[in-house]
């Protein structure tokens, strides 16, 4: 019997997944979540062979929990859930070892046959994620370009953005000079547009 955790933070889409996955012979959901910070003490209590795990949750991220998980003894296998797939994210899993990387738009019989392989022991990864990871490459931001234009992306104005990151505003104006021309942008909208794309922020 697979022993599974759902943490989803749509109630909807959870119930569906645990209903789905308890029609299934040989699993099992044993526990489910709908935010990051409760998910360790949950499969510290049920003891599940596998974490089915959305990347976007309130309390703490996915990518925060995965790094939790892979400490813990023993280790359940940790598929994570997600509506978007960015690249920068799913080589952070992957780098952090996560053991499958399923999109939520992927049909039933995906998700099913994915929880199968990865209690398995095989890595599961949607082709189109194992693309986008490999040819978008590396962010040529720094991290505080990044948060920058992460800020800009959110609607935040200069003086908004000096004050969050304890910059000057000259500072900020000249980072987001610096990441338009970097991104080879239109404009700061445009440079936005550019990194979101790619997984960059």
């Amino acid at each position: 019997m697979i022993r599974i955790v759902v943490a989803e933070d749509m109630h909807m889409i959870r119930t569906a997944m645990a209903a789905l996955i308890e029609t299934e012979d040989g699993m099992e959901v044993v526990g489910e979540a709908e935010r990051g910070d409760v998910v360790l003490d949950l499969v510290r209590r049920t003891r599940p062979d596998l974490v089915l795990l959305d990347l976007d949750m309130p309390g703490a991220d996915g990518l925060t929990v995965l790094s939790q998980l892979t400490a813990e003894t023993p280790r359940p296998k940790v598929v994570i859930l997600t509506a978007v797939g960015r690249p920068a994210a799913v080589r952070t899993a992957l780098t952090a070892g996560v053991d499958g990387f399923i999109l939520k738009s992927a049909p039933a019989t995906e998700l099913l046959d994915g929880l199968r392989a990865v209690a398995g022991g095989r890595r599961v990864l949607a082709p189109d994620l194992a693309a986008a990871a490999v040819v978008n490459g590396d962010s040529p931001l720094t991290t505080r370009e990044a948060d920058v234009l992460a800020l800009v992306g959110k609607g935040s104005a200069v003086p908004d953005i000096a004050a969050a990151l304890h910059l000057s505003e000259g500072t900020v104006r000249n980072y987001l000079t610096g990441v338009v021309d970097k991104l080879d942008a239109r404009s700061r909208t445009d440079a936005v547009r550019i990194a979101e794309s790619n997984g960059w922020i």
